[in-house]
């Protein structure tokens, strides 16, 4: 339980970026103290030192985490299989924009191109995928995995601050897989009847946490329009960039849809008093920790997505609800058990150990209590009329008697 006025966290662990920790102490020098959100932008994403733009190996097995197109290109399959149901409603543009913001290794890129060319190929013919991602090292990554596309003119690389300043207007998909969950995000908590938000500041060991007044109105706001009550001592997190995000995405998506994929709940949950301490989670080396002061350029950091914050400021600046629901669901929905079935049908071509890794992997995304559960698929559309998309169909209707 937090103390009144400060929580200390001194204890370190593992490697950590001396020169990074130096840029962080001098901006707090300047300014007295920082809100979270401001260190939370400089270890992660500062232009040199941060973690995301280190050229260390992030994502993967030799990484600090896995993401969906990690475990198996299924993913990227059924997604391509969504992704070409919209162009079918939006009545075959050409180009389709498949717009995907945060595309870590490039992988998810991959498998749906991959996928479109060899089994939609009048899609794939009309797609155009674009890339827009803050760190260079991600991005040369991507480069050259998707060398072959790119010649070919099916991808293309811009810069996020372009995109949302001078991009568009774009027809087709805005997709989003584990982006929203890595935006810097502000700490609050409930105080004397208050809410308060978290500081950093200097500690002889590390850094202190200290409670002062919100640094913005908009986070109380937040609460208000998105949130849910905190209860005395609990403490959340709030995502204001994902607001500035889906407002940006509206302003250059002319038509189509928004598919946001990571994990999250709505707020009544997300808030709910039995998480009181929040969802904030620090990875590093498939091991997690709650403490964001230790391994500094070294560890990710991440918080769940409050999908209600993005349903409801999404309807605010055009952008339909089309869809919600667990990952598990959309998959199946997608054709995921027909796709398993056909795998294990053709076992006899795989060695054994190749079986079951494939196996094991596509079952995890579909397992209620890991990925599949955790992570949710949001599906918003603008200038769109009524339409169901295959992914938010039931998959499992009850049987009729």
């Amino acid at each position: 339980m937090p103390a009144k006025n400060c929580v200390i966290i001194t204890y370190k662990v593992g490697p950590e970026n001396k020169e990074l920790i130096k840029i962080v102490l001098e901006r707090i020098h300047e300014r007295g103290k920082i809100p979270f959100v401001d260190f939370m932008e400089l270890v992660l994403y500062h232009p040199e030192q941060g973690y995301y733009n280190s050229p260390r190996e992030k994502i993967g097995p030799e990484g600090d985490f896995y993401t969906g197109p990690d475990v198996h290109p299924i993913l990227g399959q059924l997604i391509a299989r969504q992704l070409h149901q919209m162009w079918e409603i939006l009545g075959f543009p050409s180009p389709f924009h498949i717009v995907e913001m945060g595309a870590g290794k490039g992988l998810l890129c991959s498998d749906i191109l991959s996928y479109c060319r060899s089994h939609l190929p009048r899609f794939y013919e009309d797609v155009l995928y674009i890339l827009a991602d803050k760190s260079p090292a991600l991005e040369e990554r991507q480069k050259a995995l998707l060398l072959e596309f790119s010649t070919r003119g099916k991808a293309k690389w811009v810069k996020p601050e372009a995109l949302f300043d001078e991009g568009g207007p774009f027809v087709g998909c805005f997709l989003s897989n584990e982006l929203i969950d890595s935006f810097p995000i502000h700490l609050v908590q409930q105080e004397a009847g208050e809410l308060r938000e978290i500081y950093v500041i200097p500690e002889e060991n590390g850094f202190k946490e200290i409670l002062g007044p919100p640094s913005t109105p908009l986070l109380s706001a937040y609460l208000q329009a998105y949130g849910s009550p905190f209860q005395e001592g609990q403490r959340g997190e709030i995502n204001l960039k994902a607001l500035d995000w889906i407002a940006g995405v509206s302003r250059v998506l002319q038509q189509g849809f928004v598919l946001t994929i990571d994990y999250g709940y709505e707020a009544a949950e997300l808030y709910h008093p039995a998480r009181r301490e929040g969802t904030l989670l620090c990875y590093f080396q498939h091991t997690t920790s709650p403490n964001p002061y230790q391994r500094i350029g070294y560890q990710d950091i991440s918080s769940h997505v409050n999908f209600s914050a993005l349903m409801k400021k999404g309807e605010a600046v055009g952008l339909r609800k089309m869809g919600y629901t667990e990952q598990y669901k959309f998959l199946a929905a997608l054709g995921l058990l027909a796709d398993l079935e056909n795998f294990e049908k053709s076992s006899p071509l795989h060695s054994t150990q190749e079986f079951l890794q494939n196996k094991l992997a596509m079952k995890s995304l579909l397992i209620p209590g890991g990925m599949g559960r955790v992570f949710k698929v949001l599906a918003q559309s603008k200038g769109i009329g009524e339409a169901k998309l295959l992914g938010f169909q039931d998959p499992f209707p009850p049987r009729e008697r």
